[in-house]
């Protein structure tokens, strides 16, 4: 059954259990290693030949129920001009991290076809070579793109992301709604494409309180996946690391498939979301780098909390690690497909 993934999404019943993996094309397999040596990250992005054969990569390794297109969640803010270097090891460093209105401003509309005409090549390719097997499109947030933005690089504390909601309040919104439209622009091009379904990541929201998340963050949010909901059918899904706290308010932004980490088992996060959405998880990722053994165990556990409700795509709390053994992905693929739903 093809389309397992996409009946899980509207949570249909399904044969087996849909299984895809958060960042996928890359990282732990050594065929994308060896483009790695000849290609730079956005070089491939930007070469749809590349960035198709990379996207596909793991569709034919390991079997998964979907494909993930290769990009990095900063791709429209380097399209538009905004100085950001993706330094390996280190993520996305910014060169004038944002502070006032003046900064805001820099940031300027897409123009998909000036700015991005890689995107729809690349997605033309890709669902001529997948076949039925589902095409997934994703962009970052605003408030984990904005949160690069004012750090200027990855943080543990976010404290110039704070001091900017609660200090500079005008600047901060200004930010957010900019970057609203950004992002909602950016997924149209991969709407109009083809993309089979739509993930908004929010990688760093956790780091904020239910009230600062409702305050400074959920109308742009709710904003970005209610527009394309207006837009289309296909299946949305939300996914924000370290969210436990926020599940309930994330319920109601508009996503029709919640995405939960491993902090939390899924039961109790799918009881937060309601039974009206599907959900996805929610392997721990470090779990991938220890014994096969505890692996189908821990992937078990998940599969028994589920107890066989529909609506259930199975994927990790988080991305791939770099050093996770191939094998591991390889044989949890085929473990989840032989449990019957």
């Amino acid at each position: 059954m093809q389309d397992r993934f996409l009946r899980a999404c509207r949570r249909e019943a399904v044969d087996t259990t849909p299984v895809w993996f958060m960042r996928q094309a890359g990282r732990a397999l050594p065929e994308y290693r060896a483009i790695r040596e000849q290609y730079g990250f956005m070089d491939i992005c930007y070469q749809p030949e590349l960035c198709a054969e990379v996207t596909l990569q793991p569709v034919r390794r390991l079997g998964v129920d979907a494909a993930i297109m290769f990009a990095d969640i900063m791709t429209p803010l380097i399209a538009t001009g905004v100085g950001v270097d993706l330094v390996e090891s280190i993520g996305p460093v910014v060169a004038n991290p944002i502070r006032t209105m003046a900064d805001v401003s820099r940031i300027r509309p897409i123009e998909p076809e000036v700015d991005v005409p890689y995107i729809s090549k690349s997605i033309h390719l890709l669902k001529a070579e997948l076949g039925q097997t589902p095409l997934i499109g994703f962009a970052g947030a605003p408030f984990t793109l904005a949160a690069y933005l004012v750090e200027g690089k990855g943080s543990k504390n976010f404290l110039n992301t704070k001091a900017m909601m609660y200090g500079s309040p005008n600047v901060w919104h200004a930010l957010m709604e900019r970057l609203a439209d950004l992002t909602i622009s950016y997924l149209r091009v991969k709407l109009a494409a083809g993309v089979d379904a739509l993930q908004l990541f929010d990688s760093w929201v956790g780091c904020l309180s239910p009230h600062d998340y409702a305050t400074f963050v959920q109308p742009y949010t709710a904003r970005i996946l209610k527009t394309l909901r207006e837009e289309t059918n296909i299946p949305l899904i939300h996914f924000g690391t370290n969210t436990t706290n926020l599940l309930p308010l994330m319920r109601n932004d508009g996503g029709s498939v919640l995405g939960a980490d491993w902090r939390i088992p899924i039961d109790e996060a799918w009881q937060l979301i309601g039974d009206d959405k599907a959900i996805q998880g929610n392997l721990d990722p470090a779990v991938l780098l220890g014994p096969w053994e505890y692996v189908r165990e821990q992937a078990a556990d998940i599969l028994r909390r589920i107890d066989g409700r529909p609506g259930h795509i199975f994927n990790l709390g988080h991305g791939i690690h770099p050093q996770t053994p191939v094998a591991n992905l390889e044989r949890l693929v085929a473990f989840i497909h032989e449990q019957r739903a």
